[in-house]
């Protein structure tokens, strides 16, 4: 069946206007600190690609349309897509254990490769990656992928999960025979007319934007070093511009002929109990689900070192909107940008789950005190003196809580009090103690109350 190539006329956004959508980017970057920025919308029948000042503050290297930028977790999109491929080709099953390919997972036999690329293993996300460096794919996966550490049986929860992407990187491996950069470029990047690369490359084959961070003391931009870890390659590791992004999107809604309509349909399908809190409204196979105007857009958002990129594809007009920029500040540029973009071109772009006024009143939830981990991390739950919960994680400063009746929370900026969503508690159905905390997508399993 031939895929669509143009929205519906009633969907279709007003038209754009270049001028407008580059000033308001190159605005935007000057007021957020951020060097260089891309962004891409494909509006269903044709596209509009701006993009704005360096890919380098040392060097002043100028900032292009084919510029590659660290996409971080974006990655994982790529990721997944490859190997539902082979699973369309019939090398592999989603629904069969991960530890038929993978010997390494033996000690979580029912854990799936459908359970790995939707965060529902209940795997711990995995060390940070300075650890990480200087082991091997098996160590890894040997270290994390175990009973003892397992947050709750695959397939009834949902934690955001680097580990699980290191395995589905391995499977891709294992059943290309190729490493997962060369299986990646063969069956998805290539086919894209994107032109691969990836950190740690020597030789990179295109120009590459350096990440930056902001030094406070001096209010000076540098680069930054980016430290993922070899054997985090495929949850994190590709580089590309926002128009390769903006192709990879219209990949995944069904109009593109590099990922058949069956693979972009499996992956935009809600798994069952991927709930994940404040990180979207759902999740599929690889992709972030997103409710906005009655409708479902999919996508991801990716954070390297000093880098933030995001992705957002709507199914049912053809919409795609990419976004690329190299500092920490441009998380926030994106947010506005997004915000602009209703005004300049009729797009309404999710950047966030769509807001939910049915948590009920502010509760004190007492019995929330405790410890709780995931993998090597430790979030502590504590009661100040008014009975105000609060969080710390690996022993960094509190940060306020405010709790809800239907168990979810919010986090408090101590220094602007400015409330970000956060995530939620869950209480053990047979007990009814509270067991659980899922904070900014990654759950910790309770270890001790307080």
């Amino acid at each position: 069946m031939p895929y669509p190539t143009a929205a519906p006329a009633a969907d279709r956004p007003s038209s754009l206007s270049y001028e407008e959508v580059q000033s308001r980017l190159d605005s935007l970057a000057r007021a957020h600190r951020v060097p260089g920025a891309q962004l891409t919308v494909h509006t269903g029948t044709h596209t509009l690609s701006v993009h704005t000042g360096t890919a380098d503050a040392l060097t002043n290297t100028p900032f292009t349309a084919e510029t590659a930028v660290p996409l971080g977790s974006v990655t994982k999109v790529a990721t997944a897509a490859a190997v539902l491929l082979l699973a369309d080709d019939g090398d592999l099953d989603p629904d069969e254990p991960a530890a038929e390919l993978l010997p390494e997972l033996g000690d979580i036999p029912e854990v799936t490769v459908r359970h790995l690329l939707s965060h529902t293993a209940g795997l711990p996300t995995g060390p940070d990656s300075d650890s990480a460096a200087g082991t091997t794919v098996t160590r890894y996966l040997s270290a994390v992928c175990t009973a003892h550490s397992a947050l709750f049986p695959p397939g009834t929860g949902f934690s955001y999960s680097n580990a699980g992407y290191v395995a589905a990187g391995r499977i891709l491996s294992e059943v290309t025979g190729m490493t997962w950069q060369e299986a990646l470029g063969a069956l998805l990047l290539e086919p894209l007319g994107i032109v691969p690369a990836f950190l740690g490359e020597a030789a990179p084959a295109r120009p590459v934007a350096s990440g930056h961070a902001l030094n406070t003391a001096t209010g000076l931009l540098r680069p930054a070093h980016q430290n993922l870890a070899p054997v985090e390659a495929p949850a994190g590791a590709l580089l590309a511009s926002a128009e390769d992004l903006a192709a990879l999107g219209r990949a995944v809604i069904g109009r593109s002929t590099a990922l058949p309509t069956a693979v972009a349909d499996r992956m935009r399908r809600p798994e069952p109990a991927a709930d994940p809190g404040a990180l979207a409204d759902s999740w599929g196979l690889g992709l972030a689900l997103f409710r906005q105007d009655g409708r479902v857009w999919c996508g991801h958002d990716g954070n390297a070192q000093g880098t933030s990129c995001h992705l957002r594809a709507d199914p049912d007009s053809g919409v795609v909107v990419a976004f690329t920029g190299n500092s920490g500040g441009a998380t926030a540029l994106w947010r506005d940008l997004a915000a602009e973009l209703a005004r300049l071109t009729g797009v309404r772009v999710p950047t966030g789950p769509a807001a939910d006024s049915r948590r009920g009143p502010v509760v004190p939830l007492a019995d929330c005190a405790g410890t709780y981990r995931n993998g090597g991390t430790e979030y502590a739950v504590k009661l100040d003196g008014d009975g105000t919960p609060t969080l710390s994680v690996d022993g960094d400063y509190p940060i306020p809580l405010v709790c809800y009746a239907d168990l979810t929370c919010d986090l408090v900026d101590p220094a602007t009090g400015r409330v970000e969503p956060g995530g939620r508690f869950h209480r053990d159905p047979a007990t009814g103690v509270i067991d659980r905390l899922q904070i900014s997508g990654r759950t910790a399993r309770r270890t001790a109350a307080v």
